[in-house]
């Protein structure tokens, strides 16, 4: 970066439209990106980040999209950094990487990073990452039970798709002949490619428009700004140390072996270090987390979800390396948060989750105006395959939503994606166009309540989805021993399940673990996921009557659970709340309490 960018001040007008223009370029990146793509991991769940980088590595602007994505970018370039083909930038240069052993967050998820050269000289980056349909890995889409980082497909560290604006065709024809859904994966390559060379030309544009001091100029002024807002925020919470624990089911193949994540949050003035000291060990599976490109981007997302949240400030900060430069991230190594190579980190969604869902349990003694209760704090993330007649492999990959805790001034929301993750769900029509595959059932889960309190805990999903061929399943979620925790007097939610049935064989129903690989199922066999409730927040007894007849009516709190758990008596002919009856109800119980 020019040195005099570093003490070029830009007016507070100007910064404001350099800021618009940053963020505009990442949305349209993000959008380019999905609306290219083919695969509907890419195109409907928006599973993917774009953004653009200086050459320090530092984020600029990133789109609105998921959390571990956009934040992960720098740990990526980090580590093109150390493995780059040639050595050097050109330009017209595209580099593939998704080596989790140099900063990527989990090998499925590709980084497309192309160079922005202004006036001859490397000045920044434009890049994006999105999660693939088939890598090449051990099983199709997804993998948990496997030995080494090798068995998770292809590994590219600094490799050029193009050099100089020329194809690397040798290294396009490798991709091609090693995937299963090669199709959809050289397809959605060139929407990432495409999507980066925009955010190259529009920053460069930008430049073009403003120069090269005023621009950078800005941009330090900006992550300066979000450094200042979220130490500021940090300096609120009361110094000390402050620590959760919970337990994941297990690791894909011990099956009676939960794994401890332990949190502990050390706060000091305007600074916060988050220790994952005391988890567990790494796996023998792929159930580790890649330190740089997924441990840390899950603890400044957590802590930008409790400090700067934009629904909930009175000013929105922008989403740039500066909210990051206060928070330090410390996992031993040969740990499930900080793994040795070469063992195998692509199952490592749940355990981030889990984290932050820790942090906020840690942090709620002495913020309990900001934090919510526990949420499903999981993923469910399914992939569907098989082979068609034609001998070509059909992939599918599935993100299921979850549901929040309940909040302090309102109920957890229902049936959505949390808490490092901001998937979209898949349209269902678009699923039975391309795949063969129905869903038998989607709607809010009503076999267990959410979490009792004066604001209950977001109810989850149930889907059913049935396979029209033989097939295979790998699915990767969490939260059927665990339950999300109630707070301050709330009540904890539901655990997960998932089952394998067929309507051929009424009666027949196989409970499943949270996480199994490559499961072999027959025609109209059928996966029902069932995803964890969120826990309560606040005194039942608190709850207003009005809410919890709408859940009765609505058949999300039985009559019984009504009058046992709230103190409310529901007369169903009616429709209404008996007052008098309730108001004697909830005086016994207050008293017994």
């Amino acid at each position: 970066m020019n040195q005099m960018s570093k003490i070029t001040e830009v007016d507070p007008i100007t910064l404001q439209v350099i800021r618009g223009a940053f963020e505009t370029i990442a949305e349209e990146m993000g959008h380019v990106l999905y609306r290219m793509s083919f695969s509907s991991i890419i195109r409907e769940s928006q599973d993917l980040g774009a953004g653009l980088f200086d050459t320090d590595f530092n984020t600029l602007c990133e789109s609105e999209s998921t959390p571990m994505h956009i934040g992960s970018i720098p740990g990526y370039l980090r580590g093109i950094a150390e493995t780059l083909e040639d050595g050097e930038w050109y330009e017209g240069d595209a580099v593939v990487h998704n080596h989790p052993y140099h900063g990527s967050s989990h090998t499925p998820d590709l980084a497309i990073v192309v160079p922005v050269f202004f006036k001859g000289r490397l000045v920044g980056f434009a890049g994006n990452t999105a999660h693939h349909v088939d890598i090449g890995a051990a099983t199709p889409g997804l993998i948990i039970d496997v030995p080494d980082v090798y068995a998770e497909g292809m590994l590219f560290a600094g490799t050029k798709l193009y050099r100089k604006g020329e194809p690397n065709n040798a290294m396009w024809n490798y991709i091609r002949r090693n995937s299963r859904a090669a199709g959809q994966l050289v397809m959605d390559i060139e929407a990432q490619i495409a999507s980066a060379r925009l955010g190259a030309r529009r920053f460069v544009e930008l430049l073009e428009k403003y120069g090269e001091e005023k621009v950078f100029g800005a941009a330090n002024q900006l992550m300066d700004y979000a450094e200042r807002m979220t130490r500021q925020r940090i300096s609120e919470i009361p110094d000390g140390d402050y620590t959760a624990e919970g337990w994941l089911d297990d690791d894909g193949r011990n099956r009676d072996q939960r794994l401890k994540v332990k949190v502990t949050v050390r706060v000091r003035g305007d600074e916060v270090e988050v220790d994952l000291t005391g988890s567990a060990d790494q796996t023998p599976t792929a159930y580790n987390v890649p330190f740089e490109g997924s441990t840390k981007v899950a603890a400044y997302a957590g802590f930008r979800k409790l400090l700067l949240d934009a629904a909930t400030s009175d000013m929105r900060v922008p989403s740039n390396e500066g909210s990051f430069r206060p928070i330090k991230v410390t996992a031993p190594l040969g740990s499930i948060f900080n793994p040795r190579a070469p063992a195998s980190a692509e199952a490592r969604f749940t355990q981030c989750n889990r984290m932050i869902d820790l942090i906020i349990r840690a942090l709620a003694p002495v913020m309990p105006e900001q934090v919510i209760a526990g949420s499903s704090a999981s993923i469910s993330f399914a992939a569907y395959s098989g082979v068609r007649p034609s001998g070509d492999y059909w992939v599918f990959l599935e993100v299921n939503e979850g549901a929040y805790g309940g909040r302090p001034r309102s109920d957890g929301p229902d049936s959505i994606d949390n808490l490092m993750a901001n998937t979209r769900n898949n349209p269902l029509e678009d699923l039975a166009m391309h795949i063969p595959m129905v869903c038998d059932r989607y709607e809010l889960r009503d076999d267990a309540p959410p979490g009792a309190g004066e604001f209950r805990g977001g109810i989850g999903v149930v889907k059913a989805q049935r396979v029209l061929t033989p097939a295979f399943i790998t699915h990767e979620s969490e939260r059927h021993t665990d339950a999300p925790w109630g707070i301050f007097g709330g009540q904890d939610g539901a655990v997960g399940r998932c089952t394998i049935s067929n309507p051929d064989r009424p009666g027949q129903e196989t409970e499943m673990h949270s996480k199994f690989s490559g499961l072999a199922v027959g025609a109209n066999d059928v996966m029902t996921y069932y995803s964890p409730n969120g826990g309560g927040y606040g005194e039942p007894l608190k709850r207003a009557p009005r809410k919890v007849l709408e859940d009765v009516l609505d058949g999300f709190c039985s009559v019984k659970d009504a009058r046992a758990v709230y103190g409310i008596a529901i007369d169903l002919e009616t429709e209404t709340v008996d007052m008098a009856t309730t108001e004697r109800l909830r005086l016994a119980m207050q008293r017994q309490d």
